[in-house]
C-alpha cells in the first residue's frame, strides 16, 4: 500500500511540538514526510526541511509557497499540519482547505468564534478534512474510557471532574521572558491565556470521553501574577447537554504540579479515573465493588483500546505514540475517502473542526463570565444553538 503524502507548517528547529508531530506522522508508515515550510525565516526553513530530508523543490520558504507549489503536483500532499503561532491558523487553515487539502491544526484552531464557525463551514462546503491536535485523546486508556462509558459500564454520567493545572509560570520574576510573557499578553493571546492553553485540553477531553458537549458555564478567573492581563488560574463550573455536572481547575502557577492534566468520571454505576503522567492505569471503581486497575495493553480491553497500543504492557507510551494515534485515524479516514469505502469505527474518534470551534466558543464564555464574577452563560457556538 501506497504511503500518504504529509506536509508541515511550521513546527522548525528547536519547537516543542514539531518534534512530536515528526514521530507521531511517521510512526505507523502511514505518512512520508514529503513537504514543509518550517520556519518564519525562508532560508532557514528551507535548510531545516532539507536537513529533514525533504527535497529541496518541497523544502519551502513560507507557507504560500507551499500552498503554491503542492496545489500543481500530481504528488501532492494528502495532509498539511498546521503548526504555527496560534493567531496564524485561521488564515493557513481556511486557505488550504479552499485549495482541497486535509488539514491537521494545533490548538487552538482559531482566534475567535466567528473564525471556528467559517473554518467548520469551509470544511463541510469543500470536503476536506479538517481535525484539531487535541492530542491527548489518542491516549489508547483514554480510548477505552470512552468506550466503557459508551457502552453503560458506568451507568449515567452524572459528575465530570477535570484538571489541566502546573506551576511552570508561578516566577513573578518570570513576567519579561517572552517564552511566558505573550502567553498572558492580549495581543497575543487573544482573550484568554490559561484556560485557552490548557484548561481547553481538560474541557475537549470531558466532552471527548462522555460524548456529551458543554451547554453552559460559570468561570472564577483571577490573575494570581498581579502584572498579567490575562488569568493564570480558572475554576469553571459547568453544564453538560445530558445532564452531567462538570468541574474544571486550570492553572499555571501550581507549584509542584509538573502537567496535571487528569479526568474523572463518575456515573450511576460505577467510576473512572485517569492520569496524562501515569498513562498506562485506568482507574475503574464499580457501584459497591472494589477498586480495579486497568492497565494498558492487557488483554480484553475494547477495539478502540487494542488499536491504539503499540508496545507490550508495563512500558511507558507517550505523548508522541498519542499523537501517534491522532494521525493513524486521519489516515484511515483519508484512505476510507480515496477508496468509498467505511472507516473502521475504533478509528474514527479524531478531533474534528466542530471540537475547535466548541473549545473557542468555551474560551470566550469562560472570558466573559469571569468578568461578570461568574455569571453563567451559554457556552455553545452561536451555530449550534
Amino acid at each position: 500500500m501506497a504511503k500518504l503524502q504529509w506536509g508541515m507548517i511550521g513546527g522548525g528547529e528547536g519547537s516543542q511540538i514539531g518534534p512530536a508531530h515528526r514521530l507521531g506522522a511517521g510512526l505507523d508508515g502511514a505518512f512520508d514526510f514529503a513537504a514543509g515550510a518550517l520556519d518564519h525565516r525562508p532560508d532557514v526553513g528551507r535548510d531545516y526541511g532539507q536537513r529533514l530530508g525533504l527535497a529541496s523543490d518541497r523544502a519551502y520558504g513560507d507557507w504560500r509557497e507551499m500552498l503554491e507549489g503542492e496545489q500543481v503536483r500530481e504528488d501532492r500532499i494528502d495532509l498539511v499540519t498546521v503548526a504555527t503561532p496560534n493567531a496564524t491558523h485561521y488564515e493557513i487553515t481556511k486557505a488550504f482547505l479552499e485549495a482541497g487539502f486535509n488539514v491537521l491544526c494545533e490548538k487552538p484552531m482559531t482566534m475567535t468564534v466567528e473564525e471556528g464557525e467559517d473554518i467548520v463551514r469551509t470544511s463541510e462546503r469543500t470536503g476536506a478534512i479538517c481535525a484539531v491536535n487535541y492530542g491527548y485523546s489518542g491516549y489508547s486508556l483514554v480510548r477505552h474510557m470512552k468506550a466503557m462509558i459508551a457502552r453503560g459500564d458506568l451507568g449515567k454520567i452524572r459528575l465530570v471532574k477535570a484538571e489541566f493545572a502546573h506551576g511552570h509560570h508561578a516566577d513573578a520574576e518570570d513576567a519579561d521572558n517572552p517564552r511566558v510573557r505573550w502567553r498572558y499578553d492580549p495581543a497575543q493571546a487573544g482573550v484568554s491565556a490559561q484556560f485557552a492553553d490548557c484548561g481547553i485540553h481538560a474541557l475537549h477531553m470531558a466532552s471527548f470521553v462522555t460524548g456529551q458537549e458543554v451547554h453552559r458555564l460559570s468561570a472564577d478567573t483571577v490573575s494570581c501574577i498581579a502584572s498579567r492581563v490575562l488569568e493564570d488560574d480558572a475554576m469553571v463550573n459547568f453544564r453538560m447537554e445530558d445532564g452531567a455536572v462538570g468541574r474544571l481547575w486550570t492553572s499555571s502557577v501550581a507549584i509542584g504540579r509538573q502537567h496535571g492534566l487528569t479526568l474523572q468520571v463518575f456515573g450511576e454505576t460505577g467510576g473512572l479515573r485517569w492520569s496524562q503522567e501515569h498513562p498506562n492505569q485506568l482507574y475503574y471503581m464499580p457501584l459497591n465493588g472494589r477498586l480495579q486497575t486497568i492497565e494498558r495493553g492487557e488483554a480484553n480491553l475494547s477495539p478502540e483500546a487494542d488499536r491504539t497500543t503499540r508496545v507490550t504492557i508495563g512500558h511507558a507510551e507517550g505523548m508522541p505514540l498519542a499523537f501517534a494515534n491522532i494521525y493513524s485515524d486521519l489516515a484511515e479516514a483519508i484512505r476510507a475517502r480515496k477508496e468509498n469505502h467505511a472507516m473502521d469505527p475504533a478509528a474514527d474518534h479524531y478531533p474534528r473542526a466542530q471540537d475547535g470551534l466548541r473549545s473557542m466558543a468555551a474560551v470566550f464564555a469562560v472570558a466573559e463570565s469571569g468578568s461578570k464574577d461568574g455569571t453563567w452563560v451559554d457556552a455553545r457556538p452561536p451555530m449550534y444553538r
